[in-house]
């Protein structure tokens, strides 16, 4: 909220398939929050275009990507309509501030696959999967586009971008 000072009405899109648990977090902090928000389910890229549209129309002011595989893929796509709707929007991976998102908070994707290919390596040679630990992110990074911000007439808090690990101008 320090980013987008007015906002009040979040639009949440989520892939209604995967993730349950992200969309009641989700739910639930944006109340904590005092904001008003709105799920809008898309299942596939063809979908996001007219997801967009309707968030649009129902005055949604940001948008928050909960985690999917099919919102990864197309990031560079979500990244277009959010800048073409000028809606804000945050995602879960540093990729999609790289293509035009407003922020976004979480582990990259290639520190991920690393781990995950050492834990394949570890099976490979033997390793039970059971014996294995559940690992957590070494790092979380906080990526934010002030070119994004500046399209959007946006200006970003210095006290944010001190804390952002990445800052795209």
């Amino acid at each position: 909220m320090e980013a987008v000072p007015k906002l009040s009405r979040i639009a949440i899109l989520s892939n209604p398939l995967p993730f349950a648990h992200h969309l009641h977090v989700s739910l639930d902090s944006a109340r904590a929050l005092g904001l008003q928000s709105q799920v809008f389910e898309a299942r596939r890229p063809q979908d996001f275009a007219g997801v967009f549209h309707e968030m649009v129309r129902n005055r949604a002011q940001g948008v928050l990507l909960l985690p999917d595989s099919t919102f990864f893929i197309a990031h560079v796509q979500l990244g277009e309509l959010a800048l073409q709707h000028r809606l804000p929007m945050i995602g879960w991976r540093p990729d999609f501030a790289l293509a035009g998102g407003l922020m976004a908070y979480g582990a990259s994707a290639t520190a991920d696959f690393r781990r995950a290919g050492a834990l394949v390596g570890k099976i490979l040679n033997g390793a039970k999967p059971s014996d294995l630990p559940v690992e957590e992110p070494e790092k979380v990074e906080l990526v934010i586009n002030l070119k994004t911000a500046k399209a959007l007439g946006l200006t970003i808090p210095q006290s944010l971008l001190f804390r952002a690990d990445q800052v795209i101008e």
